[in-house]
């Protein structure tokens, strides 16, 4: 679905071609962005997205084409990898023309000081420096590549605020489908070395990208059916021999090269496989009364939590709340100041590790799959050559020799993948999984994990992933309140509504120009809590139904014919009503337990 642009374009590629070596990148790529539209610019990880924002901003020169930018017109482009430079974080505010009032008011809409110094600054931090020098250079035109990276939820509400305040020209990648969804109008689909225009936001971009995929495996289907008739007449008619000409050949040439040029183009997805392994212990994780505190800052208080064999917990909240430290004291990897810790039986953990803390720069991909050595990789227990492993996560053979820095983000994150997957894990942890990764491959990852059968421990600030993924989620403020809800970050927060305030007060647009004033977090009502609620609602429930059920099928045995006559349905029925009574049972259980713990809330 695409359209002229109804105004004149501040900037436009038209016909667009750059090879990589023998690879061709793109080919008649045609892009134009008008006045104050936000666009998203979607595809995989190395199909050129970067590149093309390079050649967008002027750094990148395409072998052919025409790049136009509006006379005047200011862009700025905010990378993957920003470089922060200068003694102070106002110095590199200031450094692109920014005004110093300006770059002061945009450092502190994203939670900056402008006299913190640019050394030893957290991925968070470097990302929102970026993002602040350039909405305060007032642009035209805003590329941002990867802009949510490393930024904790409120950051991203933040960035979204400013840029639908913003009368700038908006070009984003990002794998982000919430943070896509609310801002843009207009999609940039680069597959197959193409660009094709949607003229809807990213909510309505993948079923209508799905549609597009069809129709063309669909395509493809009716081609190759073809080249099979006009194969079948052209050798084997008796007829064609007789009649066979230069042309016909020509056609059936022109036909198969047809079809070559669109196997070409089928992009092999990667092959994520996750061995849960051998089975915990039902107990995975207790913890009682635990707390933990750095000097003055308190990361818990008092937290009590108990995860069991299957389940998905989420831990969400701002940077620096604590989240990664509340991970490895549920681990038993940091001693807590007071409480217990008790760890179940029979685990065996896998850990992605949102640092990278595991890949050094200098080593190379080979050396990064194979640490002891060799050429194989023990894949679930069986020898697999390291080449053929490395082709699973969308590898090239010769990608294998070259140092782990020349890699992309979304490679990095794959080969962290790729080196975590590779042995058996009914305890999967996974900090920040999504930085870099595109929008199909975490469709992958959100599948195997949805079929894992282990426990999985999440910090993410991807709303829709948590929202997918988690059937628990733990908020932490900050302030060493933490606070659980059964489902994903949306459910969070219908439980809890303003429990993030204190820390998050609610920036007004147009770069925070304006006071603020943090509301109050709610105090929590002695009650149950939404969990135990619905628990309690499902035992008063079944213990009105199941009785019920009971009677009936008893009322079916006492037919004195029916062992006789139908032994199976005797015996099933038998069954059934003897998994009824221990359903009950249970139920009558938890409820005694559930109205005690009521009236003790009193």
């Amino acid at each position: 679905m695409s359209r002229a642009p109804s105004k004149p374009p501040l900037i436009a590629l038209k016909d667009v071609r750059l090879a990589d070596g023998a690879v061709q990148l793109f080919e008649g790529v045609d892009l134009a962005l008008e006045p104050r539209q936000r666009a998203a610019l979607v595809g995989r990880n190395g199909a050129g997205k970067s590149t093309l924002m390079k050649i967008m901003t002027g750094v990148i020169i395409p072998d052919s084409g025409e790049r136009f930018l509006q006379p005047g017109a200011r862009s700025v482009h905010v990378p993957q990898e920003p470089d922060i430079t200068g003694a102070t974080l106002l110095d590199y505010a200031i450094a692109g023309g920014a005004q110093v009032w300006d770059a002061e008011s945009w450092l502190g809409t994203f939670d900056l000081d402008p006299g913190k110094t640019t050394q030893g600054l957290s991925g968070g931090e470097i990302r929102r420096a970026a993002l602040a020098r350039a909405f305060a250079e007032a642009p035209d035109i805003l590329l941002l590549d990867e802009p949510t990276n490393h930024l904790d939820v409120f950051a991203i509400q933040t960035l979204e605020r400013e840029i639908l305040a913003s009368r700038a020209a908006v070009l984003v990648v990002s794998h982000d489908r919430t943070f896509l969804n609310r801002i843009t109008d207009r999609c940039f689909w680069l597959a197959h070395r193409k660009l094709r225009v949607f003229d809807q936001g990213f909510e309505a971009f993948e079923p209508w990208a799905e549609k597009v995929e069809a129709e063309e495996e669909e395509a493809l289907r009716r081609l190759s059916k073809a080249i099979e008739r006009e194969t079948y007449t052209f050798y084997r008619s008796i007829t064609a021999r007789r009649t066979r000409n230069e042309g016909r050949a020509r056609q059936l040439d022109a036909m198969r090269a047809q079809k070559a040029n669109l196997m070409k183009d089928q992009t092999r997805g990667m092959e994520l496989v996750l061995d849960s392994g051998g089975v915990s212990g039902k107990r995975v994780v207790e913890a009682k009364g635990l707390s933990k505190a750095f000097g003055e800052r308190v990361i818990v208080k008092d937290f009590s939590i108990r995860i069991l064999r299957g389940d998905r917990l989420a831990i969400v909240g701002p940077n620096g709340a604590g989240k990664t430290t509340l991970m490895k004291l549920l681990l038993g990897e940091l001693e807590p100041d007071s409480g217990t810790i008790i760890l179940g039986s029979g685990l065996e953990a896998a850990y992605l590790d949102q640092a990278r803390a595991d890949l050094r720069s200098e080593q190379t991909l080979w050396d990064a799959l194979t640490p002891l050595g060799g050429d194989q990789v023990l894949v679930h227990g069986q020898p697999t050559h390291v080449a053929a492993f490395a082709k699973r996560f969308m590898f090239r053979e010769n990608q294998l020799r070259q140092p782990v820095a020349s890699l992309s983000g979304g490679e990095r994150n794959r080969l962290l993948l790729a080196r975590a997957l590779t042995k058996p894990a009914n305890l999967l942890i996974l900090d920040e999984p999504t930085n870099d990764l595109d929008i199909e491959t975490l469709d992958l990852l959100e599948e195997m994990l949805e079929d894992y059968d282990g426990t999985l421990l999440l910090v993410s600030h991807d709303r829709d992933f948590i929202d997918r993924l988690a059937t628990s989620t733990l908020g932490m403020d900050g302030t060493g309140r933490v606070a659980e809800a059964p489902g994903g970050w949306t459910d969070f927060n219908h439980q809890y509504p303003g429990f993030f305030d204190r820390t998050n007060p609610k920036e007004p647009a147009r770069g925070g120009r304006g006071a603020a004033t943090p509301q109050q977090p709610k105090r929590a009502a002695a009650k149950l809590s939404f969990k135990d609620q619905r628990r309690l609602d499902e035992t008063v429930q079944e213990m009105t139904d199941l009785p019920v059920q009971i009677e009936k099928l008893e009322t079916s045995l006492a037919d004195p014919a029916l062992f006789t006559r139908d032994p199976k349905t005797f015996e099933a029925t038998l069954k059934a009503i003897d998994d009824i009574r221990t359903r009950l049972a249970r139920a009558e259980e938890d409820w005694l337990a559930l109205e005690e713990k009521r009236e003790g809330l009193g």
